[in-house]
């Protein structure tokens, strides 16, 4: 997919010989040429965007798993057909390789369950745009061996990127808070909100864009499932899924990447009006609040070991307002008591979706 081919030219960018593997030619071609605009963007040597290049190697029959150090999966999000890739792939591994996943939301309990060597299974999550987000989830569990795990942060040193170590948990850390930000916003658009006054809610406290953008951005059909994963498997009130949302992915309408969405997107840019009424305070908190609500639940079970990581990983791989200081950092510096009475009160008015986390107790 176009997430695998656009890891694979960032680190042939940064010196590793890369093969690239896809059931479809047409899809390698159309990752070579993105790595080809990539390595033109941030090269300043022809030299060295030529060797970047040959060290990125298209591999339709998938043979170069036989030598790798280190095999990618970067499938779809479909839980039985990593399963299949895994089954062809481990077979013809290196005895010392590591297999990571980019699996965005699925346990890596679930996809270990056919391994013969489960302890070398491990997430390596990007966020998109992989040359630009530098932030990468690393996703343990209990099976994976420190080894593996020490290896998967040191590649990605190697090619410049921050590691966040989080335990494996549907959505891991990011994901799963920024799932109930961008459902809030789906629900006010179905209130009648404009979509540019949503996202404008967002920009005002500090986000690099609204969540009606950035859902197209990543996609609509990626956002879809990733809430309906979460949604399923976590025991916790979240909104009901958008009716829009559903019609705009059967239609084709996926975003940026279909050049239609909740936007129309024209050299890679929204489409926005002008004139949208301006946002409300309480609609930055129902956006906002939740997000740091769910910071919290990672943080009481464990998923996360520290403020410091959420606040790190937030601000890296979603741009959460930096001035800021992360989501942690602002709920202590408005005041832990103040944000959980603004969710009771949001509760009140607008449903339990809104109750706040058991873990805001601990953080007094």
């Amino acid at each position: 997919g176009a997430m695998g081919g656009d890891i694979a030219a960032w680190c042939a960018w940064h010196g590793f010989r890369v093969t690239l593997a896809d059931m479809k030619p047409e899809a390698l071609a159309q990752a070579i040429a993105r790595a080809a605009n990539l390595f033109a963007k941030i090269g300043h040597k022809r030299i060295d965007i030529r060797d970047a290049l040959d060290r990125l190697t298209p591999d339709i029959d998938g043979k170069g798993v036989r030598s790798a150090d280190l095999v990618i999966e970067a499938v779809p999000e479909i839980l039985d057909l990593k399963r299949k890739v895994y089954a062809a792939i481990e077979p013809t591994m290196r005895p010392g390789a590591i297999l990571a996943t980019n699996t965005s939301s699925i346990p890596l309990e679930e996809l270990r369950g056919s391994l013969q060597r489960p302890d070398r299974l491990v997430g390596l999550h990007f966020f998109n745009p992989v040359s630009r987000m530098q932030l990468v989830e690393v996703v343990s569990h209990d099976q994976a061996s420190a080894d593996t795990l020490a290896r998967a942060r040191a590649f990605l040193g190697r090619i410049d990127r921050l590691p966040a170590p989080v335990k494996s948990a549907p959505g891991f850390l990011v994901n799963r808070a920024l799932t109930p930000y961008m459902l809030e916003a789906m629900v006010m658009l179905a209130e009648g909100t404009r979509r540019e006054t949503i996202d404008a809610a967002a920009e005002t406290f500090g986000m690099p864009m609204g969540p009606i953008e950035l859902a197209d951005q990543v996609g609509l059909d990626i956002c879809l499932h990733v809430a309906e994963t979460l949604k399923t498997s976590l025991q916790r009130p979240m909104p009901d899924l958008s009716q829009m949302l559903r019609d705009k992915v059967e239609r084709g309408n996926l975003g940026r990447k279909s050049g239609n969405g909740f936007y129309v997107w024209k050299n890679d840019e929204p489409m926005k009006e002008r004139d949208a009424p301006v946002p409300s305070t309480e609609m930055t908190d129902r956006l906002i609040l939740p997000m740091l609500d769910m910071c919290v639940a990672c943080l009481r079970e464990g998923i996360v070991a520290d403020e410091d990581t959420v606040d790190g990983a937030m601000i890296f791989a979603t741009g959460f307002a930096p001035f800021r200081g992360g989501p942690m950092h602002y709920a202590r510096s408005r005041g832990v008591e103040d944000v959980r009475c603004e969710l009771e009160r949001l509760a009140q008015r607008h449903g339990e979706r809104f109750r706040p986390d058991p873990g805001w107790d601990q953080l007094k």
